[in-house]
């Protein structure tokens, strides 16, 4: 079965207008037509019984007036069904009854089917499915439209708003449907009793609905400003919780209180705005149509008196036929709140549908075999998140099969931008990035991920046991694999301390491991996927000295006959490159192996001078031949 939010056209999602708005969602109650027809047919019985129990109603009333006053008007039998003549005024209110009562019964059986094929539909399909699409979506969208979206802006969309976008299926179609029908037969069944009575009740109909429309106008801008203020309540509150090591440290409680307690009093004050609003307009259409019932006492009391129109069948139906009718059209005010509420919500879950995916395998992609030996190569490559601010400018360089390249720069360099584009987690504005002389857009985007494996300068680690995280990109992965990997990435000895070994639960992002601890982890899941292509983004950073030791001289053998990026400072890391690119400002201005850029004078140079710290660092820097400048332990 084809997805009923599939998008209509590649334009933006946020031009959609109303109608736009409405055509879809009515595209999806397409979709699940069955569930629709099979709740609207269930109120359809339920409403023909209510009319059945309203009119036995007023036939019994009129078989009590008729036995009382044998000369006032006979009861109308509905269908042309008139009791035996032997029968007695009381047997015939003693039937009467007790096909009042098996029709109640009879409608509390059907409420129950209605309410559970209701909550079927809606939950267990509409919201169940369209969840599962938003986050499907979201799982194939680039890192550009993550990098623009707030995650508690995404947490609402895949929660919330799509709890109100299913809302236009049941609050407001569905809805619809039995109240156009209900007003439609109450009209019909109260004309079939006297017209000139229906028209008298019902004349102040076309002024509910110009109140109804000027309603939604007014608070369709508000439930859009509503969400933004919950968006920005749930950023506070999921930094409060990731951040609270750092509010602690800083003793900043009483600051976060505040901004929680400003944010929270904002979705207050426009909640209760909007329930002013409601508040307001509900009353209003309950007294308009109260109106009626002021018309229908005193000119049907009159028609009763003067015209002979039956009191049960005709004032007393009558009666009960305007109040539901007055209680349909009360209802004008929750479906207009709930159209604003649902088209609010499927604003902006269309706007995540009808994103473009950026990063596609092109159509006749080229496959790329696991394991094979992998050149890299940029040419002329200029990227920016914005493409007015570029990050890496003119980046050209070739990577042999194999060989080990350390990236260094300042902070803001471009050194993980550089990463990034490798795996085509962006694509570059310009220039090309080959892997094998294919341009990486040219192949298989699952089979180029699949030969990379990365470490990223801050890596997460999922709520699993410490053998399922390593083993995230190969859940198929062998327990001595998984071990052999640990090894390599120098984890195996501190996994083994642990009270469950392999099998020990680690919270939230690792809750309860150390930073060196994460890392090392990250390195193994890397390592498990014998990738061609290593990243490692500063795989050392939250690593003491030691373990940076164990880790560098284990990863020997890991990086053997593959081809490594790493993003490093320590000079423990770059001599071990194959040869190394400085970057700053986006710009490759240095590029050899470490032997001769120590020696060449510039920012390389500059930036080992600065790590003879001690005499261990200085016997480092003298070791390579021909250094002499830094071996005499001169500065540039």
């Amino acid at each position: 079965m084809t997805s009923p939010l599939q998008p209509l056209s590649t334009s933006a999602p946020s031009g959609l207008s109303s109608w736009g708005l409405v055509r879809r969602l009515l595209s999806l109650a397409w979709h699940y037509r069955g569930g629709c027809i099979r709740v609207v047919g269930l109120q359809v019985i339920l409403l023909s019984f209510g009319l059945a129990g309203l009119g036995l109603t007023g036939v019994g009333i009129d078989v009590v007036r008729t036995a009382m006053q044998p000369g006032s008007a006979a009861p109308h039998w509905p269908f042309g069904f008139t009791p035996p003549p032997a029968w007695t005024p009381w047997q015939t209110l003693v039937v009467i009854s007790a096909a009042i009562l098996g029709l109640a019964l009879a409608r509390s059986a059907l409420n129950c089917a209605y309410s559970m094929a209701v909550a079927g539909l809606v939950q267990g399909e509409i919201v169940t499915a369209l969840r599962a699409q938003v986050y499907d979506k979201l799982q194939r969208l680039s890192f550009r439209f993550f990098d623009a979206n707030a995650s508690s802006s995404l947490i609402n969309r895949v929660t919330r708003d799509v709890q109100a976008t299913r809302l236009f299926i049941d609050g407001v179609l569905i809805q619809s449907l039995i109240m156009g029908l209900s007003l439609i037969v109450y009209v019909i069944y109260m004309g079939s009793i006297h017209v000139g009575l229906t028209l008298a009740c019902l004349a102040t109909t076309p002024l509910l609905w110009v109140i109804s429309v000027r309603f939604s106008r007014q608070v369709r801008p508000a439930y859009r400003k509503n969400r933004e203020l919950v968006d920005r309540l749930v950023t506070v509150l999921s930094e409060s919780v990731q951040g609270i090591a750092v509010i602690k440290g800083f003793a900043r409680e009483p600051h976060t209180l505040r901004r929680f307690a400003a944010a929270n009093v904002e979705v207050r004050d426009q909640n209760f705005w909007i329930f002013g609003r409601v508040t307001t307009f509900g009353p209003l259409i309950t007294f308009i149509s109260q109106l009626n019932l002021v018309v229908l006492l005193a000119f049907g009391g009159y028609l009763v008196m003067r015209s002979g129109l039956p009191l049960g069948t005709g004032l007393i139906v009558f009666a009960g036929l305007l109040q539901q009718f007055s209680g349909q059209v009360a209802n004008l005010s929750n479906l207009a709140n709930s159209i604003q509420e649902s088209l609010t919500g499927a604003r902006r879950v269309f706007e995540v549908i009808d994103t473009p995916v950026e990063i596609l395998s092109a159509p006749q992609a080229r496959r790329l075999a696991p394991r094979l030996p992998c050149a890299v190569e940029f040419e002329h490559v200029r990227f920016g998140y914005d493409p007015e601010a570029p990050v890496l400018r003119d980046v050209s360089f070739a990577v042999q099969p194999g060989q080990c390249v350390a990236i260094l720069g300042a902070t803001g360099a471009g050194k993980s931008t550089l990463l990034s584009l490798i795996p085509r987690f962006y694509d570059p504005d310009a220039g090309h990035v080959r892997v094998n002389g294919t341009d990486v857009r040219d192949l298989h985007l699952d089979d180029l991920r699949r030969n990379v494996g990365i470490v990223f300068q801050e890596n997460f680690l999922f709520s699993n046991s410490v053998a399922a995280c390593i083993a995230f990109g190969r859940p198929e992965a062998t327990r001595e694999q998984i071990e052999r990997a640990a090894r390599v990435a120098a984890a195996h000895r501190f996994i083994e301390k642990l009270p469950h070994g392999y099998d020990t639960v680690v919270g939230e992002n690792g809750k309860g491991l150390s930073g060196g601890q994460r890392q090392r982890l990250a390195i193994a899941r890397a390592i498990l996927l014998e990738p061609s292509i290593l990243l490692l983004d500063d795989p050392t950073a939250a690593i003491d000295s030691q373990t940076e030791h164990e880790i560098l001289e284990a990863m020997e053998s890991a990086m053997d006959g593959r081809t490594t990026f790493v993003v490093a400072h320590r000079l423990s890391t770059l001599r071990r490159a194959d040869f190394i690119l400085v970057l700053e400002n986006g710009r490759i201005i240095q590029a050899g192996r470490h032997a001769e850029l120590a020696e060449q004078k510039g920012p390389y140079r500059w930036i080992i001078a600065h790590q003879l710290t001690d005499e261990e660092t200085r016997r480092l820097l003298a070791a390579p031949p021909g250094v002499s400048a830094l071996a005499a332990g001169g500065l540039p």
